[in-house]
């Protein structure tokens, strides 16, 4: 299924965060919080001024970014663990 983001909000895709310490303890998945990393799969269009022109989105598919804790809505598309949310949950695009 093909999904197709409207205005600001952006489809991420959680990366994995690592499942060991650096001290080699191997860490459940019932102790691991989720990552506050992924990546972009899919941006709308912009949200509307007040003017009525659209405002750009800044991130673009591809870009690897990290996002508030508690930012966007989980939802499950074929099969897949994807988060929705805002252009403003995202803190920052890593280089």
């Amino acid at each position: 299924m093909k999904i197709k983001p409207l205005h600001d909000h952006v489809i991420v895709s959680r990366l994995e965060s690592e499942e060991k310490t650096p001290g080699g303890i191997i860490i459940p998945d019932t102790a691991k919080e989720k990552p506050q990393e992924g990546k972009v799969l899919a941006v709308g269009p912009g949200r509307l001024g007040k003017e009525g022109n659209r405002i750009t989105p800044e991130v673009k598919e591809g870009d690897k970014v990290l996002f508030t804790k508690w930012g966007g809505t989980e939802v499950k598309i074929d099969g897949r663990e994807l988060m929705i949310m805002k252009e403003d949950d995202i803190l920052a695009v890593l280089e």
